[in-house]
């Protein structure tokens, strides 16, 4: 192989090289996307009333996680509901589960105490937004 010939492979291959880590980097980047982590372009908080239903299911002392919505409602007392969004605040990531009165982003590990919707571990600094939350005829009606 001649030295021309040899530079010529050596590019080909750098070049190579470089398409494959853009790629693995955009696949990377789309990773934090709030769009592809958080089920599409929905807003964090309902636009309008949603129906989560029967307020018996969020126990006294606890809270329960609705991920389809995007809420997780917690319940301090016997008729008293708290309610906040369930995505992450820093890249809008969904909540996947509630593990002693946290939950938890699967994205990048944030963790949020579901009583307060305070962050508790990064990266996530702010607070899940609260959401309205109401309890009729044993339902709870959020936003």
């Amino acid at each position: 192989m001649s030295a021309s010939q040899s530079s010529t492979r050596r590019t080909v291959l750098r070049g190579a090289a470089a398409l494959a880590g853009a790629a693995g980097a955009g696949a990377t980047l789309a990773a934090c996307s709030t769009a592809t982590n958080s089920g599409g372009n929905t807003p964090a908080t309902p636009t309008a009333p949603v129906e989560l239903g029967a307020a018996s299911e969020v126990p006294v002392g606890g809270a329960k996680l609705y991920r389809e919505r995007k809420l997780v409602v917690s319940c301090p007392a016997e008729g008293q509901y708290k309610a906040f969004s369930a995505q992450c605040t820093h890249a809008g990531c969904v909540l996947d589960k509630i593990v002693e009165g946290e939950g938890n982003c699967p994205c990048h590990g944030s963790r949020f105490d579901v009583a307060t919707g305070r962050a508790l571990r990064g990266p996530a600094t702010d607070p899940l937004p609260a959401v309205p939350v109401r309890a009729e005829n044993g339902r709870l009606i959020a936003g």
